[in-house]
């Protein structure tokens, strides 16, 4: 897994690296391509990378957001006529949500839960911050799926509520802790490899599944 892009390229090109180095079948990323330091040619290069890495990448809320050439009032927006037409083209195509099936069981992987791309679960919520989260207690109700898989807070997180864990990938944004994820359904672990500008990699954090 791949966390939230916001144009940074040269992170993006280090977690493909890394994770084709570990073998992984299948690479996701959580979309938010758009809106970083990069800006729109950020936003091209990143949507090349992804597509030359066969990367199955769902739709981010600013990314959602310059389609709909909305919300572009802040320092960092890229705005819709800097991009060129296959760019635009391949953010048309990026799913909400998609459900995957996995060797421990079915699994919804969205920006943020599920369809909800601005629907949020932070690692140390408790009390009211979860029963009063109505996406999160639909999901937690239904009972549908084994994992959910999400990005869009930034936050890094492997955390189960009522037997369903939900899993964070981060960001890879230079301002946050950027990292990829590597998920193990057969050894049933999830790990987290740190970004280090002009170093080795960094062995992260380790969770069971």
């Amino acid at each position: 897994m791949i966390g939230d892009i916001h144009t940074e390229v040269e992170v993006l090109a280090w977690a493909l690296r890394v994770l084709k180095q570990e073998g992984v079948e299948r690479i996701l990323a959580t979309g938010d391509i758009a809106d970083g330091p990069y800006h729109a040619e950020g936003v091209i290069e990143a949507c090349k990378l992804l597509q030359e890495a066969d990367v199955l990448t769902v739709l981010g809320n600013h990314d959602r957001w310059l389609l709909d050439n909305d919300r572009r009032d802040f320092p960092e927006a890229t705005f819709l006529e800097e991009i060129n037409a296959p760019t635009r083209a391949y953010l048309q195509t990026l799913p909400r949500s998609v459900d995957i099936a996995t060797p421990l069981g079915p699994l919804l992987f969205g920006h943020g839960l599920g369809d909800n791309d601005m629907a949020v679960l932070y690692p140390h919520d408790h009390g009211p911050a979860l029963t009063d989260n109505a996406p999160l207690q639909e999901l937690l109700k239904r009972g549908d799926y084994r994992f959910i898989l999400g990005g869009h807070t930034h936050r890094r997180m492997v955390r189960t509520l009522n037997g369903i864990t939900f899993i964070n990938a981060g960001a890879i944004k230079a301002t946050r802790e950027p990292c990829c994820l590597v998920l193990d359904f057969i050894e049933r672990k999830a790990k987290f490899i740190d970004y280090v500008e002009d170093g080795p990699d960094k062995p992260g954090p380790e969770y069971e599944l």
